[in-house]
């Protein structure tokens, strides 16, 4: 277990590693950079599924497509949903929109919750109603400040549900399903690359070290994340996960973006009910070692 909890810590670390590291590829823009993210950790996922056996997932899919054409709709579907919030990742460092990225990933949790109650009949515990009202709170807030959401947030909040709805539905919510999703992606990531800005490699020699190392940070944050989530327990994963938006936020000040005293009532009751949410998964954490150890 302690090797998992390691690899969760280092892929939350990677994915914030990477979201300042967009910062440094400058010109690049965010299209570039997320079209040779795509190119260089597409060839690295293929080779750790290659290795770790999981290939046949990508092989049933494809005898999937033989039998039933019309999924490739679905997938393509489901690879622009992903593509969306890959993209969004690698633009929002370089537009100043790090803090309202972060602000969609605080609220997923959440969003993912309902999701749950609405699509598939899941239940509310008290605890996780307690985190929805504490939600609501600064959601209302942010609606009174300025009528609205940004964007940004609410691509990352209410799209990742709708991918993972989208992927259970097609049965390709697995590893050989995330590849399938990079893959068509990219067609997309060469022509981002072809028509991006050519000269940037001549004009900043730096671009020739800088690009290949973000392939492996983008491959290793990737694996870590896969390996972690076969060594954990579902409910100290859930929980692991929540250490990516608290970077993600570290970054964004980093880079110099900041909370105006406003925006105080949006974040305070949005970052209370992601601590709910940590409450109860320790709770079922400590209930299921007590059921082991018994």
């Amino acid at each position: 277990m302690a090797k998992g909890v390691v690899l969760s810590v280092l892929a939350s670390f990677l994915f914030g590693v990477m979201y300042f590291y967009t910062s440094l590829l400058k010109p690049l823009s965010g299209e570039e950079i997320f079209g040779w993210r795509m190119l260089l950790t597409v060839p690295c996922a293929t080779v750790f599924l290659l290795s770790s056996g999981d290939w046949q997932l990508v092989r049933k899919i494809a005898q999937r497509l033989r039998h039933t054409p019309v999924l490739l709709l679905g997938m393509l579907l489901s690879s622009a949903l992903l593509g969306l919030q890959l993209w969004l990742f690698m633009w929002a460092p370089l537009h100043g929109s790090s803090m309202q990225v972060s602000l969609g990933y605080f609220l997923l949790p959440l969003t993912m919750v309902i999701t749950g109650r609405i699509v598939y009949g899941e239940h509310l515990s008290y605890l996780q109603k307690v985190a929805a009202c504490c939600a609501l709170i600064g959601v209302a807030h942010e609606l009174y400040r300025i009528g609205s959401f940004s964007w940004e947030t609410l691509l990352v909040c209410l799209g990742y549900p709708v991918y993972f709805v989208l992927r259970r539905k097609l049965g390709n919510d697995n590893l050989g399903g995330l590849w399938c999703d990079m893959a068509l992606l990219l067609p997309a990531a060469l022509w981002f690359i072809v028509h991006g800005n050519p000269g940037a490699l001549s004009q900043f020699p730096r671009l020739y070290a800088l690009i290949p190392l973000l392939g492996v940070i983008s491959a290793s944050a990737l694996c870590s994340y896969i390996v972690a989530s076969r060594l954990l327990p579902f409910s100290l994963f859930g929980l692991l996960s929540y250490v990516e938006p608290v970077l993600l936020v570290g970054v964004a000040l980093l880079l110099g973006e900041s909370i105006s005293p406003a925006e105080w009532w949006t974040y305070l009751p949005i970052w209370a009910a992601v601590l709910v949410l940590m409450f109860e998964g320790g709770q079922h954490l400590l209930a299921q070692r007590r059921r082991n150890a018994a």
